[in-house]
């Protein structure tokens, strides 16, 4: 995997294919590996994956934020000379994509909200971040990701497909306690940006899991009316990781949506 330095501090990523980029961004407890078998359905496109701060083999920020992740990930388009892309997060990828936004409007040729929202947490959330890194402190990340991974899928998903679910878990478990909770600690400051979605003019594109308990189904929906251009697509029998969950599904909705944005 490619490297650069920035700020210090080294951010891996990937590309592969032709024309104009789209840009991966993953959740929280996962790396741009989690987007392999996905872009098996991709090979006629220009796909950029990033390794946010604190995942794969991108080191933890000095200062985790989720505005240092998305100037991290603008260090890498500047480095690819990409002037213009869509950006699509997962979950905590989504997050920094809405950062992204905020800052480089300009570069977005349209912007994807893959199971993500745009609101900060309630106070609710905040303390159960806080609950996760006590626990991560005293038990370790590995008993962690052992109950966060398999509940990120619907019902019983992941007995079905108990090889997609090893393969998140072994590879959560070579990350370090501290990049985990550095993101934990991001996530829990960040700012609400829904005005960004309010205000951009790029179409946005909303993949939302009918049955996803990380997200509450009134925040996902909200959001919708807030672009001037959406891309609605709420999915039944579906949770939080509808790149799993429903592959093909997933990647023909992304497919529509870059052949109608990237002309």
């Amino acid at each position: 995997m490619p490297i650069i330095t920035f700020q210090n501090k080294k951010i891996g990523f990937s590309v592969q294919g032709k024309g104009r980029p789209l840009v991966l961004l993953h959740g929280f407890c996962e790396d741009s590996r989690m987007w392999d078998d996905f872009l098996t359905l991709f090979t006629r496109r220009k796909i950029v994956r990033i390794d946010l701060p604190g995942f794969g083999e991108s080191e933890i920020q000095d200062e985790p934020s989720i505005e240092g992740m998305a100037t991290s990930v603008k260090a890498v388009l500047d480095h690819l000379k990409i002037d213009k892309c869509v950006l699509i997060g997962h979950s905590m990828g989504g997050y920094v994509s809405l950062e992204f936004a905020k800052k480089y409007e300009e570069q977005l040729l349209g912007l994807g909200m893959f199971h993500s929202h745009p609101y900060e947490d309630s106070e609710e959330k905040k303390k159960d971040r806080s609950k996760s890194i006590d626990f991560i402190n005293r038990n370790g990340h590995i008993h962690y990701i052992k109950q966060v991974i398999p509940s990120l899928f619907a019902f019983d998903f992941s007995k079905g497909y108990q090889f997609e679910v090893n393969k998140m878990l072994y590879n959560a478990a070579q990350y370090s306690p501290e990049g985990i909770i550095s993101a934990l600690e991001a996530m829990q400051r960040r700012a609400d940006n829904s005005a960004v979605l309010e205000a951009i003019d790029c179409p946005v594109l909303f993949i939302i899991g009918k049955e996803d308990t990380a997200l509450p189904m009134k925040e996902s929906l909200n959001q919708t009316a807030l672009p001037n251009i959406a891309d609605i697509h709420i999915l039944p029998s579906i949770g939080h990781m509808g790149m799993f969950e429903a592959k093909r599904k997933t990647a023909k909705i992304i497919k529509n949506f870059l052949s109608n944005v990237v002309k």
